[in-house]
């Protein structure tokens, strides 16, 4: 259980808010190229941390993410057009180029400098491993980007989507390391539109409800290796990481690995980037295929939105018949199903009132890590993960071994697990 005010302090993410000042000092994705799609396309409204945010492809190409709002009668920008290298407020004609800057300012006399007085707040941006980034704290905090596994392959050898939750970002994210819930949400019977990897991950999944929790926090975050019962004396161990602030790399038998950024609109909202990749070949038609429309498939979105299509205006699909036939839920695929129950717990859940088991150690331990990271920052230390990027390109992974100990295993398989050193 949290305290109200802990609670508070781990989910709200807005400006001054620990947990929000927290997340400005890292880049985060905020767009997908698509929804930037050539130089003076149409301008996008964007959210992120509680803050109101257009953004613009402009004639050469660059990105700006602005304030949506005009500092001269606070209109909108994203009714704005978008013209030789600057956003225009249509209201008075004021134009700002990507950095903020006001470019032209036509209805005051050309022999005064006030537009050199006013800036618009601009945020960082960048182009990097299928997303658009941005980076929303201060400048002389800035650092490099993250060099997570999948940002630095070629496209081809990595599948990537965004949708919306209902819900805190934090809600989300502790599914990704709740390794329990599989036996128990996912239960199907029929696999035969899963992955390859994922289908073996459901089978070892689905024969252990009581897995062995291990945890080890690192400087990136922390990772733990759930230990399940195996054939033949042996133990199935998936080593599942959390890198700060809010992503996961899920452990897959075969590949392609799963990765997802639960990144903050707001307090009550959230949008999941979601990246499959393959690190040593590119994807497949099939590997593809089984990412769109298989059981573990992202959600369907609906046509010019990141809502899904099964959502609970619908009630996801809940299907009573294919429930009692043997699907634990009876809502149609695993993300429909995470997200379906993420969501009943309201915008945020209220943590007072839950009992947190042996099973949860991984979350427990997030939420400790990330409340004292915010808490460090009110108090002047800096966290140390963004200025070391390598460090983002840890992986995870789900084998078998005879061993029962963590650090046997994560000593054989160090090499796959990319750990940094020490």
């Amino acid at each position: 259980m949290l305290s109200p005010e802990d609670n508070d302090l781990l989910s709200r993410v807005g400006p001054g808010t620990p947990m929000g000042e927290l997340f400005r000092r890292f880049w985060i994705p905020a767009l997908i190229p698509e929804e930037l799609p050539g130089p003076d396309c149409d301008p996008v409204r964007l959210r992120l941390l509680g803050e109101d945010l257009v953004a613009f492809r402009d004639t050469n190409g660059r990105i700006g993410i602005l304030d949506e709002r005009c500092p001269h009668r606070r209109a909108s920008m994203y009714f704005g057009r978008n013209e030789e290298c600057g956003l225009r407020c249509v209201y008075h004609g004021w134009k700002f180029d990507v950095d903020g800057n006001c470019v032209e300012m036509p209805n005051e006399p050309p022999e005064t400098d006030f537009k050199h007085k006013v800036r618009m707040k601009a945020y960082p941006s960048a182009e990097w491993g299928g997303y658009i980034w941005i980076y929303m704290g201060p400048a002389d905090k800035k650092p490099p980007l993250p060099e997570f596994e999948w940002a630095t392959l070629p496209p081809e050898n990595r599948w990537q989507k965004k949708w919306h939750y209902n819900a805190n970002y934090m809600q989300g994210f502790e599914g990704e390391i709740d390794t329990c819930h599989t036996t128990f949400l996912h239960r199907f019977v029929d696999f035969s539109t899963l992955s390859p990897g994922l289908a073996a991950a459901h089978s070892n999944w689905q024969n252990d409800g009581m897995p062995s929790i291990h945890i080890r926090p690192t400087d990136y975050g922390l990772y733990y290796g759930s230990q399940r019962d195996a054939p033949d004396g042996a133990y199935n161990w998936r080593i599942t990481q959390w890198i700060l602030p809010s992503n996961s790399i899920i452990p897959h038998p075969k590949y392609p690995i799963s990765s997802r950024a639960y990144i903050p609109i707001d307090d009550d909202n959230t949008f999941v980037f979601g990246t499959s990749f393959n690190p040593e070949a590119p994807m497949t038609p099939e590997e593809r295929e089984y990412l769109e429309t298989g059981l573990g498939a992202a959600p369907q979105t609906i046509p010019g939105t990141f809502t899904p299509v099964i959502n609970r205006d619908n009630n996801y699909m809940l299907d009573r018949d294919s429930q009692r036939a043997g699907n634990s839920t009876g809502i149609p695929g695993v993300n429909n199903q995470d997200r379906a129950i993420v969501e009943s717990m309201g915008p945020i859940v209220d943590r007072e009132n839950e009992h947190l088991g042996t099973s949860d150690k991984a979350i427990i331990s997030s939420r400790r890590q990330l409340m004292q990271l915010a808490k460090d920052l009110q108090n002047g230390i800096e966290p140390v993960l963004p200025h070391n990027p390598a460090m983002f390109g840890v992986r995870a992974i789900d084998v078998i071994s005879p061993s029962d100990e963590l650090e046997t295993v994560v000593e054989t398989h160090r090499e796959s697990l990319r750990l940094p050193a020490g």
